[in-house]
């Protein structure tokens, strides 16, 4: 993840196409010791696809199809979802009534 980083604040910097000794010197330039062969494992894998702007893109296409967990309930606004949320979230509400200090007749400091 360092190395992509790097690579990207290298392009955001000014340099279009970083080269591994960019990559590298940037690295290293924080204290940290860099690997070749993930700056060239790196490097090869960006190879020929266009700008890192289109890249980004084309990731943030192949994402929107993943769902996200209570967002996609949340975003859809179905009705039965939203019963269910609401009938276990006064669930939990009643059973942390239940569990509090107060009803064991004692607190933390007695």
């Amino acid at each position: 993840m360092k190395y992509l980083a790097a690579y990207l604040l290298l392009v955001q910097g000014g340099n279009a196409s970083p080269s591994a000794a960019d990559i590298k010197s940037v690295i290293e330039s924080v204290g940290v010791e860099a690997e070749e062969a993930k700056i060239n494992a790196l490097l090869s894998s960006l190879e020929g696809k266009g700008s890192i702007q289109e890249i980004v893109a084309e990731g943030q296409t192949k994402l929107s199809s993943v769902p996200a967990g209570g967002a996609a309930v949340a975003s859809t606004g179905g009705a039965a979802a939203g019963g269910a949320d609401a009938e276990a979230a006064e669930e939990e509400k009643e059973e942390e009534k239940e569990e509090s200090d107060d009803d064991m007749g004692f607190g933390l400091f007695d």
